[in-house]
């Protein structure tokens, strides 16, 4: 893949996160890819649903799900702008996404690479290689910034 083209669709996940922030809730989206189509997309929902599964890589997952008539999503990157947590990568196992790019690092529940690397983890039957950093800084300013109006109600 191409750094052009990852930075697209990461684009495609930040406008899925501004749809999170809309309603108030932590600013992290993701899209589902495959043949340079979006066949899944989703946006943090877990105050609006009172759901502490409602992620945006889960709810993007379970679209591309539906959309392809199928549980495996071969052929299929994640695109999100948060690190997927330790369940958002068991899911991307689950799920057999091909590959994961990601935005922004998260020190405190990161499960790509920061505090483990689930989807590289030799004990499981499939891994999915990933990409980090793009548009980092986009990514972690949606975060930041949400949090700096929280604290200064």
């Amino acid at each position: 893949m191409h750094l052009e083209e990852d930075e697209l669709w990461m684009q495609e996940a930040i406008r899925q996160a501004r749809l999170a922030e809309a309603l108030g809730e932590v600013p992290i989206g993701a899209v589902i890819v495959k043949d340079g189509v979006i066949v899944g997309a989703g946006y943090n929902l877990r105050e609006r649903d009172k759901d502490p599964t409602a992620h945006a890589e889960m709810i993007a997952i379970k679209q591309a799900s539906e959309q392809l008539h199928a549980w495996r999503l071969l052929g299929c990157t994640l695109y999100v702008t948060l690190e997927p947590c330790p369940m958002c990568a068991g899911a991307i196992l689950q799920s057999r996404v091909e590959r994961v790019v990601y935005g922004a690092s998260d020190p405190k529940a990161g499960c790509v690479g920061t505090l483990m690397d689930l989807l590289q983890d030799s004990r499981f039957n499939h891994a999915a290689p990933w990409s980090a950093g793009v548009l980092r800084e986009e990514c972690s300013a949606l975060l930041t910034d949400f949090f700096r109006r929280l604290r200064g109600r």
